[in-house]
C-alpha cells in the first residue's frame, strides 16, 4: 500500500507539473493554440471574460456568422460557469469581442476561400478582423483557444494574431462503408473538425461492404447493398448544411471500378463475372469490380452520378480507383477480347479508359474527379486531383507532370501510429525539387478514418486527438515542428473537444467498466497507459474479425499514444542523462515501476470475475516481470555494482518475449526498460568511456533490439 501511494504521489506530481505548463499563457512559446497561428505576438495585460461578456458585429452579417457567434458564446459559458447574455450588444465600442466581418465568401465552401483572419487583443476589447464568414469561424476557435484562468478570474491574454492556411483542402475521411457511422458520429466530428481548422469531410459512401446512399434512380444498389443501414438523402443534406455553417466542404467518395461488391449486390449485370453477389464481411481487397467493357455501366454511372452531382454541391467527387487487381478482367474473354481490339496492352490503361469516361460524365455535370493514386495516367484531364496513398515523392512526381494532388500516405489514424509520426509527416517533403508553381499544385491532405476495426462507440478514440496534430501539419507553417509542446497542446485541445460531443476521452472508461463488469477500473486503466492497438494491418492477423462481429475487447478501449509512454522515456532519458551518480527521476521511477509490478494480482482478481478480460492476463504477467527487471536495474545502477551477464541475457530474452504482440496488443514501455537494463550492464564502461559516448552506446544497442521486436 505504501509503495502505491508513492507510485500515485509521483504521477500527481508529474500531472501537476503538466497542468502547470499547460495554464502557462506568459510567452509566445508557452501558448495552448492549436494550430499554431501564422504570427503570435504575446503582449502585456489580458482582457477579463465576466458574466457582461458581449459581442457585436461590424460590417456583413448572415447566417454562418451569427450561429458561429452563438456558438462560440455557449462553448464560453460552459468554460467558466457563468450564463452570458444572448444576441448581440448594441454599441460596438463597448462589447468585449467586436467581430468585424468584410463579406460573405463562398457561397458553397471551396478550395478557394479566404479563411484568414487578424484577431487583436486588449485590455478592453478583443477584436476580430475577416474577410469572410468562414475567416470568422476559424478566428472564433482562436479565441476561444486562447481563454485562460487563474485565481482572479477568466481572461483573454493580450496578443496579436495574424493567421491564414498554409494548405487550402485540409480533411479528415471517415468510412462509413465497412461499419455504418450514425449521423450524430459524423456530426460530432464535423464539430471537432471545425475545432481545429479542418475544412474537408471526405465521405467515403461506397465499398465492398456497404452501398450507404440513398439513390431514387437505382434503389436496388442501397437497398440491397447496406442491409439497410444508409443516409437517406434529406440526411445528406443535413449533413451538408451542418457542415456549411463550420466552413466545411463534403466530398463524397463511391469507389469504382474495384472494391464494387456493394454495387454489385443489386446490379449483377454489371459485374466482369457472372453472380450472384453478396455484402462483404471481411476487410481485405476482394477481386469483384465493374466491367469497363460494357456502356450499360457507363449508362447506370451517369445517371448515378449526375443524381449525386445534384445531391452533394462541392466541385469534387471522389471515385476511388484504387486496389483493382484486375482478376475477374483477367479471367473474362469478353474483356481481354476489348482490349485487344483497342490495343490497351494492361489492365492499368483498362482502368485509365474506364476513368476517361468517368471523368467526361462527371465534367457534364460540373464536377472534377478525385481519387487514389492508381488513377493518375497522362491521358487524364489535369483538372483531376490525384490522393496519394503512397507517400510524398509520389505527390511530388505527380505535380511534376501537371497534376493536383493531396497526400494521406502518413496520415492513416486508423494504422494506431502515435501523434508524433503524423506530425513529422509533411505534404511537400523539404527535398522535393517542387518549383513554386508545382508546390502550389500539392493542396494539402487528409486524416484517413479507415472503419474495420471502428464502431460508432470507438470512431472518435480513434479520430482524436491525433488529428489535431495532423491539422495542425496542414494549417501552420512548416517550421512548427516541436514534437513535445505539440503533445503538450494536444492534451489542452483533447479537453476542449470534449464539449463539442467527440468520445474520444469516454470511449475507455465506458468500455472497461464493460469488460470488468465493475466500476473499479484503476487497475485496467494503468495496464491500458502501457499497451497499444498493433500498429499497421496486423490486427486483422492477430485478431480477426468480421463486419459483424462487436468490437467491444481490450484491444478496442486501448488507444494510441499510451498515456504512460512518453513519460516513462523521459523519466529514463533524464536519469541516463544524470550518469554515473544516476539519481536525477530515480524516485519516480521506482514509484511507475513498483506500480506495474504490483498490479498483477488484482488484474488476476478482476479476470477471476470476468472471462472477457482474459486478454489482460498475458499483459499483468508480462508487466510485472518488466518492472522488476527495471527495478533490479535501477538499484545496480544506484548502488554502482554490476549485474551478472547470465542476468543481462535473461532480462534481455524476457523483454524479446514480452514484445511479442498478444490480441492485437503491444507494450509501449519496452524501449525504456530496455535502456535501464542495458545502462545497468553497461555501468562499469563509465570508467573509460565519455558519458556522451556512453548514453549513445545504451540507446544504439537498446535501438538494435527495438528495431527487431517493431516496439
Amino acid at each position: 500500500m505504501k509503495n502505491r501511494k508513492i507510485a500515485l504521489l509521483g504521477l500527481i506530481l508529474f500531472c501537476a507539473l503538466q497542468g502547470a505548463a499547460q495554464t502557462n499563457m506568459t510567452s509566445e512559446s508557452r501558448h495552448n493554440l492549436l494550430p499554431v497561428p501564422v504570427a503570435v505576438q504575446f503582449k502585456p495585460g489580458r482582457l477579463a471574460i465576466t458574466k457582461s461578456f458581449s459581442v457585436a458585429v461590424r460590417g456583413h452579417q448572415d447566417n454562418r456568422v451569427m450561429a458561429g457567434i452563438d456558438r462560440a458564446v455557449r462553448r464560453l459559458e460552459g468554460r467558466i460557469g457563468m450564463e452570458l447574455a444572448r444576441g448581440l450588444a448594441d454599441d460596438a465600442a463597448t462589447a468585449t469581442l467586436l467581430v468585424e466581418c468584410q463579406g460573405p465568401g463562398q457561397d458553397v465552401p471551396s478550395l478557394n476561400e479566404n479563411e484568414s483572419y487578424s484577431l487583436g487583443v486588449s485590455e478592453r476589447q478583443a477584436v476580430l478582423n475577416a474577410a469572410t464568414a468562414v475567416g470568422v469561424l476559424r478566428g472564433l476557435e482562436t479565441f476561444l483557444q486562447l481563454l485562460g484562468s487563474d485565481r482572479d478570474g477568466d481572461f483573454i491574454p493580450a496578443v496579436s494574431i495574424e493567421d491564414k492556411p498554409r494548405f487550402p483542402w485540409r480533411g479528415l475521411m471517415i468510412d462509413s462503408s465497412r461499419h455504418f457511422q450514425p449521423l450524430e458520429v459524423i456530426k460530432r466530428n464535423l464539430d471537432g473538425m471545425a475545432a481545429v481548422k479542418l475544412n474537408v469531410l471526405h465521405w467515403h459512401l461506397v465499398d465492398d461492404q456497404g452501398f450507404r446512399v440513398e439513390t431514387s434512380r437505382y434503389p436496388k444498389l442501397y437497398l440491397l447493398g447496406s442491409d439497410k443501414l444508409y443516409y437517406t438523402q434529406d440526411q445528406v443534406r443535413d449533413v451538408i448544411a451542418y457542415a456549411r455553417d463550420r466552413g466545411i466542404r463534403v466530398v463524397p467518395e463511391f469507389d469504382i471500378p474495384g472494391h464494387a461488391t456493394s454495387w454489385l449486390v443489386g446490379h449483377p449485370e454489371l459485374g466482369s463475372a457472372p453472380g450472384p453477389y453478396q455484402i462483404e464481411r471481411q476487410a481485405g481487397i476482394f477481386e469483384p469490380a465493374l466491367d469497363p467493357t460494357r456502356e450499360e455501366v457507363y449508362k447506370l454511372l451517369d445517371g448515378f452520378l449526375g443524381e449525386m452531382a445534384g445531391l452533394f454541391p462541392d466541385a469534387y467527387i471522389h471515385i476511388g480507383g484504387d486496389e483493382n487487381e484486375g482478376k475477374q478482367w483477367d479471367r473474362n474473354p469478353q474483356i481481354q477480347a476489348f482490349m485487344k481490339a483497342k490495343g490497351i496492352k494492361n489492365n492499368h490503361e483498362l482502368q485509365a479508359h474506364f476513368n476517361k469516361r468517368i471523368a467526361q460524365i462527371l465534367k457534364k455535370y460540373n464536377k472534377k474527379m478525385i481519387g487514389w493514386e492508381e488513377i493518375l495516367h497522362p491521358e487524364l484531364p489535369r483538372d483531376i486531383v490525384v490522393h496519394s496513398w503512397r507517400g510524398p515523392a509520389a505527390l511530388a512526381e505527380a505535380a511534376k507532370k501537371g497534376f493536383s494532388g493531396i497526400l494521406s500516405a502518413g496520415y492513416y489514424i486508423d494504422l494506431m501510429f502515435p501523434a508524433s509520426e503524423h506530425y513529422a509527416v509533411d505534404p511537400i517533403a523539404a527535398n522535393s525539387g517542387l518549383s513554386e508553381q508545382q508546390a502550389a499544385l500539392v493542396l494539402g491532405g487528409e486524416a484517413t478514418m479507415w472503419s474495420e476495426y471502428v464502431s460508432p462507440e470507438t470512431i472518435d478514440s480513434r479520430i482524436w486527438p491525433r488529428t489535431a496534430a495532423i491539422a495542425e501539419r496542414f494549417w501552420s507553417p512548416r517550421t512548427v515542428t516541436d514534437v513535445d509542446d505539440m503533445y503538450r497542446r494536444l492534451k489542452v485541445i483533447s479537453i476542449q473537444l470534449e464539449e463539442l460531443g467527440p468520445m474520444h476521452e469516454r470511449n475507455t472508461p465506458v468500455l472497461l467498466r464493460r469488460l470488468a463488469k465493475s466500476h473499479d477500473i484503476k487497475p485496467l486503466r494503468t495496464l491500458l497507459s502501457v499497451i497499444e492497438p498493433v500498429k499497421r494491418y496486423n490486427r486483422g492477423r492477430l485478431h480477426p474479425t468480421t463486419m459483424l462481429s462487436p468490437l467491444t475487447s481490450l484491444v478496442d478501449a486501448a488507444r494510441p499514444d499510451a498515456e504512460a509512454a512518453r513519460p516513462f522515456a523521459a523519466l529514463v532519458d533524464g536519469l541516463l542523462a544524470d550518469a554515473p551518480r544516476f539519481q536525477t527521476n530515480q524516485e519516480s521511477l521506482r514509484a511507475m515501476l513498483t506500480e506495474w509490478r504490483d498490479l498483477r494480482p488484482t488484474i488476476d482478481a478482476m479476470i477471476s470475475r470476468s472471462a472477457a478480460l482474459r486478454d489482460a492476463e498475458p499483459f499483468a504477467r508480462d508487466l510485472s516481470e518488466l518492472a522488476t527487471a527495471g527495478l533490479e536495474a535501477l538499484s545496480h545502477l544506484s548502488a554502482g555494482t554490476a549485474p551478472s551477464q547470465e542476468w543481462r541475457e535473461a532480462k534481455m530474452a524476457m523483454i524479446a518475449q514480452a514484445a511479442k504482440p498478444k490480441a492485437a496488443l503491444e507494450f509501449v514501455i519496452l524501449s525504456g526498460v530496455r535502456q535501464l537494463v542495458i545502462a545497468a550492464a553497461e555501468a562499469p564502461q563509465l570508467k573509460t568511456t565519455p558519458q556522451a559516448e556512453w548514453i549513445r552506446r545504451v540507446k544504439t544497442l537498446a535501438g538494435e533490439k527495438n528495431s527487431e521486436s517493431g516496439n
